[in-house]
């Protein structure tokens, strides 16, 4: 890729994403939007990946837009256009997250504030190192959580602690978030690379489409009456049952043996 700000490597189903500004704390300025937006079309094109993990480099995860940036910093003969750049790169990203057609796991292998804490909540599944820390850092310097955090926070930990992280912008540990429902799971630090390989190997393994179904329906449910949940899960069980991992799933039941899925 032409910014080696972001880093794609593609193997046994997996693709996996690094963002890759470890002097930054791999906070965003354009080019590596731009560079990340490269990467998704990578992985959306290649038919072998089945699983997106993306992480940080160094000591953090991303601490969210990088405030030096031109047209992003205060105090130019232009005010900055804060909404623009969300219109442009962070909102298309979550979008594009949630809506990809397959497991996006995040790894939050250090510090992820502003942007970067929500951009991890973006992500379907999220573990964290036990020595990460969540930080809505907006508030310290007059801005809203972005990147989806107004939808995120409240679903995920209730109104009470989403106020609360969004207006005292003070860390949130790992173990808490697991303990909030921010986060999947809370690993312990020597123990975080292999859990994170053992799970994307796994899901790299199992029924994709099912799992891009899940995905798809799970969050639509959220926000959809009964009814509608119903009818989209009548019209998935259908599609479901047609395909080839369903034959094979309830074939290796039958046989006392374990699936070999093909993701279609």
């Amino acid at each position: 890729m032409a910014d080696d700000s972001i880093v794609l490597s593609i193997e046994a189903g997996i693709a996996r994403i690094t963002l890759n500004r470890p002097n930054k704390l791999n906070s965003f300025n354009a080019a590596m939007h731009e560079a990340l937006a490269e990467a998704l079309d990578t992985v959306e094109a290649d038919e072998s990946v089945r699983v997106l993990l993306l992480t940080g480099a160094g000591k953090g995860f991303c601490a969210g837009q990088d405030l030096g940036e031109a047209g992003v910093a205060p105090g130019g003969d232009t005010p900055p256009d804060l909404g623009g750049a969300v219109e442009r790169y962070y909102a298309p990203l979550v979008r594009r997250l949630r809506a990809l057609a397959m497991p996006v796991v995040c790894a939050v292998n250090g510090t992820a504030a502003g942007a970067g804490a929500n951009l991890a909540l973006a992500c379907d599944l999220v573990l964290a190192k036990r020595s990460a820390k969540f930080i809505e850092a907006f508030s310290k310097i007059g801005l809203i959580p972005d990147t989806g955090g107004t939808y995120f926070l409240a679903r995920r930990v209730g109104m009470a602690r989403a106020m609360g992280m969004a207006m005292l912008a003070e860390p949130v540990d790992a173990e808490t978030a697991e303990r909030w429902g921010l986060i999947w799971r809370c690993v312990d630090d020597d123990a975080f690379e292999a859990e994170v390989d053992t799970l994307v190997t796994q899901l790299a393994a199992a029924p994709t489409l099912g799992l891009a179904r899940t995905k798809q329906l799970l969050y639509a449910g959220a926000n959809s009456s009964l009814d509608d949940a119903l009818d989209a899960e009548r019209d998935a069980m259908t599609e479901l049952g047609q395909s080839q991992d369903y034959d094979e799933g309830v074939t290796a039941f039958s046989e006392k043996r374990a699936p070999r899925f093909i993701g279609r």
